[in-house]
């Protein structure tokens, strides 16, 4: 670990703070107001399950070091459109539990200021400005709070001894990567891999899908009346079904009703029954749900032994989006 300032060197200067389209949980922020004050800034989106299990380690930070000069900024880059809508926004920090400032990032122009490519993401800046460590990815959270603390010292404060204990639980809970076997898998035509429903896709038209008897692992289906754009499938008539065989402790869907449209009830089924202890926290025991705004719902989280599943999600309303399952992806 470092132990000397001439460890963590010099990588640039905090800047483009001016070009975040809003901010919440705060005034804006400038690098001028928070010389004298450590900075670490995360870079995230709401729906990115990686971001997701950072945020208790981040959170934990900004309350420990509150009162000893450390200053945490979350920015708020969407991957998906309606992750820029700030009613979204607000909602989905407030049931996070995001107390610190948080900048809106609409256009990518603080993405763009620190050249940054990952979420989550973290910078840690100096008395002075200067950014002196990053971390991209989950992980290393013992590391960042040594820097942090190294930070707060270099620039005069008696930093607090000893390192946060996080034992985090439910959608946060530490991934399973030795069970990992199925990535991130988008819907929308436009990154989708192994899309199985008889016939293929149809892009940005209106198509009736039916799912193939079986799927391999990584396979997904459609089931009923579909448009499948660049991004969401819309489901266009009550009845639709999507199907995904996948490898994993955990799966989770991005989701839901577009902005104004009321929201859409779900059924989960397991291999062909209710998921039962294998439920995730956004199902009830008979495997229902709803969604009411656009967001990663956990619909899975398996007991071991950890094994290939077959997952089906049936809305019997229409008027859902959806993305892309998420699992342990790292």
């Amino acid at each position: 670990m470092f132990r000397h300032r001439n460890e963590l060197p010099v990588e640039g200067e905090l800047l483009g703070l001016d070009r975040a389209t809003a901010w919440l949980n705060a005034a804006p922020l400038t690098p001028s107001g928070l010389r004298g004050r450590v900075v670490l800034v995360s870079f995230g989106t709401y729906t990115c399950i990686n971001w997701t299990r950072s945020l208790p380690n981040i959170r934990a930070w900004a309350d420990k070091y509150a009162d000893q000069a450390l200053v945490v900024i979350g920015v708020q880059t969407p991957e998906f459109g309606f992750e820029g809508d700030l009613d979204n926004v607000q909602r989905a920090i407030k049931e996070m539990d995001v107390r610190y400032p948080v900048a809106v990032d609409n256009d990518y122009g603080v993405w763009q200021a620190f050249d940054n490519h990952y979420w989550p993401a973290l910078y840690f800046v100096d008395v002075n400005g200067r950014i002196r460590h990053h971390h991209f990815g989950e992980g290393e959270y013992e590391e960042s709070e040594m820097v942090v603390q190294m930070l707060l010292r270099e620039g005069g404060v008696d930093a607090a001894e000893g390192l946060v204990r996080i034992d985090p639980t439910g959608v946060v809970a530490t991934a399973d990567w030795h069970n990992l076997r199925s990535p991130e898998s988008y819907l929308g035509y436009e990154h989708a891999v192994g899309f199985a429903s008889i016939g293929g896709a149809r892009p940005d038209a209106r198509h009736v899908y039916t799912a193939p008897d079986k799927l391999r692992r990584n396979q997904w289906a459609l089931s009923g009346d579909w448009r499948i754009g660049d991004t969401p499938v819309l489901l266009n008539s009550p009845g639709g079904a999507i199907s995904f065989r996948f490898h994993a402790r955990d799966l989770h869907l991005v989701m839901g009703p577009p902005a104004s449209r009321a929201p859409v009830p779900f059924r989960v089924r397991l291999d062909g029954e209710v998921s039962g202890p294998a439920r995730g926290l956004d199902i009830d025991t008979d495997g229902n749900g709803t969604a009411d705004y656009q967001r990663m719902y956990q619909l899975i989280r398996q007991p071991q032994p950890i094994g290939d599943r077959l997952f089906e999600i049936e809305f019997p309303d229409g008027g859902v989006e959806a993305f892309v399952f998420r699992s342990d992806d790292q």
